[in-house]
């Protein structure tokens, strides 16, 4: 029987389960590598689940020859965030680079979806070669590859293009979940193919596609341990909630289970993010659950919470949200008071399920707009344009407030939602009650990705209407905007009022109006 390599063996401690190569990569980071970010300047001190999972990942297993060799090829990670994955991923690349002993000229690569997330592991090997005096002494560090002697180390992405021609040793693959292929982590595997011992890396938190390549690798993961599969080249990792687990995400136990390293976290910090995220990105960031894209946007129960008794009142100031359709959809009018951000439906013409032709009374939405605009003291009248640009441009030649908001640019309406969730979560917006906008509210699923949360169908084929939900977050983000930049509600003036048939009407709006009167 052959022994294992004696660099490696003498770093196996004698009651070891099991031979690990493990040992000497934690021996090795622990004496070359120092710590970045808030820690920079200090030596790296595992902490026991990152050497645990650096002796597990490493075990070592004779081949058919008798060849003590690794037995993993693979190591799937799923981790929450501020864990320092993207520290420990890039220790284990510099382990490959220096000191790994299966390749004698090795190419090792830090790979992500987009470069930006690519670089961050690359980027912080390289300030640990700067910081560690023998590694600098040994390494030559360049804006895009690490050299060291004919090895190299260097950062590619996804949408660089088809990764072709490589050959890599080591790979580090950060935030596959965002992916939304398998196209890169295809490139990457299959080009190590003729390495002697090659070693991929895949370290993720969950994300919102739990049907993506990712989310595929973890549940094979689950299955190799569970027995159910039998590949001895994988090893998965997880610290989350499997999908489908329920567990209490404002537990802080649960947070203390699903964050190997809380020890040194900041538990407040755990606590104002539960409070001041979505429930859906809470568990994907901070437990790394994954989440269905389709998950609910508001918690069961917080919006029937917030009913309120009330009606609104001629020449009250409000801004108003307006999202419009033409056919086979529906189109929501609804105004939020500024004074105390209560919302009132005060328009809406929907489809009925049972009739294909529907088209929506565009001359009866144009008199409700207008009606609105003259009854109440409409500060801004916010309004997704599609469709309608004509009436709305016409409303705005005579004088009444608009603003343009196309709902489908991330950059407006991922802030206007995460506004509109705070100002619920917070009890500061409150609402008339209106069964319909209940309806489109429940309706409206979350939809998580790099770029943030917004509310949107659960697909877009779905014939369950959400536009009063789109209506009412243009019409609350609105009135916090106003509320913001005229600080503290003061009454604004009432240029006009009339009466009709026993009402009293008033106008609050621009002056222009009545140039011409």
């Amino acid at each position: 029987m052959s022994k294992v390599d004696p660099l490696i063996a003498r770093h196996i401690p004698a009651d070891a389960d099991f031979p690990s190569e493990g040992y000497r990569v934690a021996n090795w980071i622990e004496n070359f590598c120092y710590l970045t970010g808030s820690f920079a300047g200090q030596r790296f001190k595992l902490l026991d689940w990152q050497r645990e999972l650096l002796v597990d990942a490493y075990r070592l297993e004779q081949d058919a020859f008798g060849a003590w060799k690794r037995k993993h090829r693979m190591a799937v990670v799923c981790i929450a965030r501020k864990n320092g994955k993207s520290t420990i991923a890039a220790a284990i690349m510099l382990y490959h680079l220096i000191a790994d002993r299966a390749d004698a000229q090795r190419q090792i690569i830090a790979a992500a979806n987009d470069r930006n997330q690519a670089r961050m592991v690359f980027d912080a090997a390289k300030q640990m070669v700067n910081a560690s005096p023998k590694l600098s002494a040994v390494c030559e560090v360049q804006r895009d590859i690490i050299r060291y002697k004919d090895s190299t180390y260097r950062v590619v992405s996804a949408d660089a293009g088809r990764q072709q021609g490589l050959n890599p040793s080591a790979v580090s693959l950060d935030e596959y979940a965002f992916s939304k292929n398998a196209d890169l982590f295809d490139a990457l595997t299959l080009g190590s193919a003729a390495r002697n011992q090659p070693m991929t890396w895949v370290v993720s938190t969950a994300g919102p596609d739990p049907d993506g390549p990712f989310a595929a690798l973890c549940e094979t993961g689950e299955r190799v341990n569970s027995g159910e599969l039998v590949d001895p080249t994988l090893f998965y990792r997880s610290w989350g909630p499997r999908l489908g687990d329920t567990v209490d995400h404002l537990d802080p136990e649960v947070w203390k289970a699903c964050n190997p390293s809380f020890e040194i976290l900041n538990e407040e910090d755990f606590r104002a993010a539960s409070q001041r995220s979505t429930e859906a990105s809470f568990r994907i960031y901070r437990l790394s659950q994954f989440v269905r894209g389709a998950s609910t946007w508001l918690p069961h129960g917080l919006w029937d919470s917030l009913a309120r008794e009330d009606t609104l009142k001629p020449g009250e100031a409000v801004v108003c949200g307006f999202d419009g359709s033409w056919k086979g959809d529906s189109t929501a009018l609804v105004a939020c008071r500024i004074e105390d951000l209560r919302v009132f439906v005060i328009g809406h013409w929907e489809a009925p399920a049972d009739d294909v032709h529907w088209r929506v009374p565009m001359a009866d939405v144009r008199a409700a707009l207008n009606e609105a605009l003259t009854t109440y003291r409409v500060m801004n009248l916010v309004a997704d344009p599609y469709r309608w640009e004509e009436t709305l441009d016409n409303l705005e030649a005579e004088g009444f407030p608009i603003e343009s908001f196309p709902t489908n640019s991330l950059k407006r309406m991922i802030p206007a939602t995460q506004s509109v969730y705070d100002a619920c979560r917070d009890g500061r917006l409150s609402h008339d009650g209106n069964p319909a906008l209940a309806r489109h509210i429940g309706n409206a699923v979350l939809r998580e990705d790099k770029n943030g949360a917004r509310v949107t169908k659960e697909y877009a084929a779905s014939r369950r209407k959400i536009d009063l939900a789109i209506a009412m977050i243009l019409a609350v983000h609105g009135a916090v905007m106003w509320r913001e930049d005229n600080g503290a509600f003061t009454d604004a003036p009432i240029l006009a009022t009339w009466e009709e048939d026993g009402q009293v009407f008033a106008y609050g709006g621009s002056a222009e109006f009545f140039d011409d009167l």
